[in-house]
């Protein structure tokens, strides 16, 4: 049985597709399209999937699509009559998007996928986070957390899922499986949204909204949470976790184009300028900047309290909105999905500071990651099939030949060296690494969610500072603040990081998506990856997940003393991770990448 999950039209088009119960592929659109967080109609995407798996669409049993566009229409209009007319301009680009497109999925997938209606299945946004989330973990019950910025009218849900794992589901020929199910049992509904204050404060300080909240995360730890009875002047929290937005300091139930009120502006004064230079006393603290201003400087630390205080508000609400999952549900496994779910500092205080003994959070935790919800909820909950899956990895992407490579450098005209051993390539990329150069590191599938895992990863020797520096002014063309990711053998990640006494089973640290804390000492040994305040996102690696990446850091831990190296994302800064071989060669070609590693081929410069 084939089943293709589709998700597109607000955030991160994806497709995934399922045989059997079984994830064959998984793959965000921007990746093929080359435009970051592509949301149109995943045509690319698509077609992945069914050439990974040698099919067409009428070979599919089910196409799914991962919300129900019709209750969100339904949410979009009933807000702009609530606040006509001061909602005339959302009115007018929702019936422009809307009624020339969004409003006809329906129509579009039964066309281009050319399938009969019965074929074609919706589920509510938030049941496909859950899934996503649930079905991909090896747990056969946990409580549910999911928290974005809206669906079609739900922006945040506790509840419990189940699962069979082949006693009992699908043995009456068809039907749910009561074994095979998830309950939502509490959820706050739009306008109130943690997603979208997080994302009001992101445009702030001068961020691309649904791009940049991962940078008010990286700008947190340079600044002090001085302004925390001010924003919650704008949310109300219970003890349950539940919260209520005051809308007088929000536009972005009335705008298309603000996401904060002149009521907003002042209370925390003028938004930062968007591109703006951006340090402080603690980014710079030898004010060696190249265009320092001491009254910049402090201008930035105003905006990175601002940015610490909404950062600290927004890991309060999901503590509690956790600690109140688990006192519902008695639950010990936790599992989280959702926009939010990619805020790797609270999830790490969830893990370590909840009673809550495992914790899973889909890897590509956002509106992507609705397509693989979707595809599993229809099978296992609609369908009543039993579970089979279980996500050990992220690599779900395409691969390209050995062939398709070497055509890619040929047409560029560089040289380069084919090295079949793999334990030669790993002794030359240690070798490098330890010669202070920068390599891409390009092989096999590429990553499903928006973090590079080893296999479209840039790498650096973690112990010198200034190679943060070096990799984002030259390499990633970003902001000096942006911190880097370590990574570590499974099996010695608790030796660096403390609250990791047992990493084997902390599924999120394999996707990067926990901060914990440097153990006393250590953080001077891996300066280039501790962040502020002494802490690290990091991901660890087993052999068998990735047998050349392992390798490369058991070598240079064996030469160093420090199994650690610097991973960062294969891409300038504002384009999509590289996909293809050509894609890995414009990068090269563009930044000051030295060796490029690419599926055995190694080019230099």
């Amino acid at each position: 049985m084939y089943i293709l999950g589709i998700s597109c039209y607000y955030h991160d088009a994806a497709a995934a597709l399922l045989k059997d119960g079984m994830l064959v592929a998984a793959a965000e659109e921007e990746r093929f399209s080359r435009v970051k967080h592509d949301f149109g109609y995943p045509h690319l995407a698509i077609d992945f999937c069914l050439r990974q798996a040698g099919i067409t669409g009428r070979d599919l049993d089910y196409v799914v699509f991962y919300e129900k566009p019709f209750l969100k229409f339904e949410r979009i209009m009933l807000s702009v009559l609530q606040g006509f007319p001061q909602t005339w301009t959302v009115f007018r680009e929702a019936m422009i998007s809307w009624l020339t497109e969004k409003l006809w999925i329906k129509g579009a997938l039964l066309t281009r996928l050319d399938i009969p209606d019965e074929k074609l299945l919706f589920v509510e946004h938030h049941l496909s986070h859950a899934a996503s989330a649930f079905f991909c973990s090896p747990y056969d019950e946990a409580a549910i957390l999911t928290v974005d910025g809206v669906g079609e009218w739900t922006t945040a849900t506790i509840g419990r899922a189940t699962a069979d794992w082949g006693q009992t589901a699908g043995q009456s020929g068809g039907g749910p499986a009561a074994a095979n199910r998830i309950e939502l049992f509490s959820e706050t509904r739009f306008p109130h949204s943690l997603g979208l204050l997080y994302s009001a404060f992101t445009a702030f300080l001068g961020f691309q909204v649904n791009e940049g909240e991962y940078k008010v995360m990286g700008m947190a730890p340079y600044g002090q949470p001085t302004r925390m009875n001010d924003v919650y002047k704008l949310i109300r929290v219970g003890d349950d976790g539940s919260f209520e937005l005051d809308m007088d300091y929000f536009a972005f139930h009335r705008s298309t184009s603000r996401t904060f009120s002149d009521k907003f502006t002042a209370l925390f004064g003028e938004p930062r300028v968007h591109e703006s230079a951006f340090y402080t006393p603690l980014t710079h603290p030898k004010k060696n900047h190249p265009n320092w201003d001491q009254a910049t400087a402090q201008r930035n630390q105003y905006y990175a309290d601002i940015a610490a205080s909404i950062q600290q508000a927004t890991e309060d609400v999901m503590l509690k909105m956790a600690r109140h999952a688990h006192q519902r549900t008695g639950s010990k496994r936790l599992c989280i999905a959702g926009g939010v779910a990619l805020n790797s500092v609270a999830n790490g205080r969830i893990q370590r500071e909840t009673p809550f003994e495992d914790v899973w959070i889909q890897p590509a935790a956002g509106d992507s990651g609705g397509a693989v919800g979707a595809v599993l909820y229809a099978y296992h909950v609609l369908l009543g099939q039993p579970r089979k899956f279980v996500m050990e990895h992220a690599y779900w992407g395409q691969e390209y030949s050995p062939e398709e490579t070497r055509a890619a450098i040929q047409a560029t005209g560089r040289s380069f060296e084919l090295v079949e051993d793999s334990e030669r390539l790993a002794t030359l990329m240690v070798d490098d690494l330890l010669a202070n150069r920068v390599i891409g590191l390009y092989q096999g599938r590429f990553e499903w969610g928006p973090r590079a895992l080893g296999n479209r990863s840039i790498l650096a020797d973690p112990r010198r500072a200034e190679m943060k520096e070096i990799v984002n002014a030259r390499i990633k063309f970003r902001e000096p603040f942006r911190p880097f990711a370590p990574v570590v053998p499974e099996d010695r990640a608790s030796e660096f990081y403390a609250g990791l006494d047992d990493p084997a089973r902390v599924y999120p640290v394999r996707y990067m998506l926990m901060v914990y804390p440097t153990r006393d000492g250590m953080g001077e040994k891996i300066q280039a990856v501790t962040h502020e305040g002494g802490t690290g996102r990091l991901q660890t690696v087993r052999r068998e997940w990735n047998p050349l990446y392992y390798r490369t850091m058991e070598l240079f831990g064996q030469a160093t003393g420090v199994p650690v190296l610097l991973n960062t994302s294969f891409n300038l800064r504002g384009e999509p991770i590289v996909t293809t071989p050509a894609n890995a060669l414009n990068t090269f070609a563009k930044s000051d990448i030295d060796t490029l590693y690419m599926n055995g081929f190694v080019v230099r410069k």
